[in-house]
């Protein structure tokens, strides 16, 4: 008999799709998360498969090294369903407030859905080992950094060696779920209005110290059912990526190129703070992207041009005139939001991130002779990696002469010998940013 849509078997066997769909056929979680929580109406049976999923991905190299312990050989490729079945069974006994008992026979009642027989006794036989001697086998598992923090092997040592203070606390704040951050719109309302209809309606929430229109709530919910969703009362974005409009000071009738700018959190950013009077022309390589960078404009009540087009072909959409300000979002590895994003962790390689270097440098020698003599650009990446950060702005001053950079003086943030401020994982409750501002000799 099948089982119904919200049962517990359902939640987990959708849990256990979604995850292949991540780790095994290299989807994106982005994607793959709101598809297979679409079948859901309960709302409980939706946050537990969220968890669930959201869970193991993050924890996916520690359960895998705790898995290889208990297993006698490894499973052949084909039976990657049932090995990932294992894993959520262990993310149940480890992080979620799920008894032991349930976790073991639920779990192992998903293998009913495999049409593999063979696997009902082998899960079930693999996590009672597990709870037989949990202790132990976590000890063992966590000598190596890789395990414990449960992160590629290769993004450990990177990290080590570029933050030899920070690494492990960067690696945990990486597996610290990350909170919903607001941005207030101040074309409909302050910051304290807004907090204060929150309170109102027994929403928990508080001002964020680092932005100045961040609100912070307790607890993750549906946007939209906020007050004010859809009169554009709000955004939702990390403080760290509000800086970006901060640090260029927008101003009325200047003239700005968002670059890479879908889905459009800081091109309306760019138009709030400068009252909706800035001439904001906003570029996206993909143009099913653009979409909802349109929504979040006519939702919001601001006003900017928008096309799909490559920053790093400008012959293909500029019209000549030069910028005022560009910001530069660039395309790079997510390596400062695995908080938010866990497969990044997994889809990530090392190889990839020569290319992301090589296709950076492309753009900013692309946009730089779009800059007006005396204007600003603004770099920024959601990476902590000096590849593509640091270094990578070392590199383009050196090779530019006209080109000087805008000391950043803010309470966020370290410095290194090299140009720009990088923003940590989990620092102010933030993710991981660079910032490096730029101007252009007259």
């Amino acid at each position: 008999m099948s089982k119904p849509l919200n049962s517990p078997q359902n939640s987990r066997y959708i849990a256990l799709k979604m995850c292949l769909n991540v780790i095994e056929n290299g989807r994106s979680l982005s994607q793959v998360l709101p598809e297979g929580l679409a079948q859901f109406d309960d709302r409980r049976e939706r946050a537990f498969t969220q968890n669930l999923v959201l869970g193991t991905l993050r924890w996916q190299a520690r359960l895998e090294a705790i898995r290889e312990q208990l297993l006698k050989k490894a499973l052949k490729a084909k039976d990657e369903d049932v090995n990932q079945l294992i894993l959520l069974g262990l993310y149940q006994i480890l992080y979620m407030d799920v008894p032991e008992h349930a976790a073991v026979s639920e779990t192992v009642a998903v293998t009913q859905n495999l049409k593999k027989p063979w696997a009902k006794a082998l899960v079930n036989g693999v996590l009672r080992n597990f709870l037989r001697d949990k202790d132990t086998l976590c000890e063992a598992v966590d000598v190596k950094p890789a395990h414990k923090h449960s992160h590629p092997q290769w993004l450990v040592r990177v990290l080590r060696k570029a933050y030899p203070e920070q690494w492990e606390a960067m690696l945990q704040a990486n597996n610290e779920p990350a909170p919903l951050t607001l941005r207030v719109n101040p074309l409909v309302q302050s910051r304290d209005v807004y907090l204060q209809t929150l309170q109102a309606q027994e929403i928990e929430a508080s001002a964020h110290p680092q932005a100045a229109q961040g609100i912070v709530l307790q607890k993750s919910t549906d946007i939209s059912q906020l007050p004010g969703f859809e009169e554009g009362a709000f955004s939702v974005q990390d403080p760290a990526a509000q800086q970006a409009a901060y640090l260029l000071e927008p101003q009325a009738k200047e003239r700005i190129l968002d670059a890479c700018a879908a889905p459009g959190g800081k091109t309306t950013h760019l138009l709030e703070l400068s009252g909706n009077q800035a001439q904001v022309f906003a570029l996206e390589k993909e143009p099913e992207r653009l979409e909802r960078l349109a929504e979040n404009l006519h939702r919001l009540e601001l006003t900017a041009d928008y096309a799909a087009g490559d920053a790093a072909e400008p012959d293909t959409w500029w019209d000549g005139q030069l910028f005022d300000k560009i910001l530069l979002d660039a395309p790079c590895s997510a390596t400062g939001i695995i908080r938010r994003h866990p497969d990044i962790k997994w889809h990530r390689t090392e190889e990839d991130i020569e290319q992301l270097v090589e296709t950076q440098a492309a753009i900013l020698k692309a946009l730089w002779p779009l800059l007006k003599p005396g204007g600003r650009l603004l770099y920024a990446t959601c990476s902590v990696l000096p590849q593509e950060n640091t270094l990578q702005m070392a590199d383009f001053v050196a090779q530019h002469a006209d080109a000087r950079v805008v000391p950043i003086d803010a309470q966020w943030g370290m410095t290194f010998t090299t140009p720009g401020r990088q923003i940590l994982p989990g620092e102010h409750g933030m993710d991981g940013f660079f910032y490096c501002l730029l101007e252009k000799d007259v």
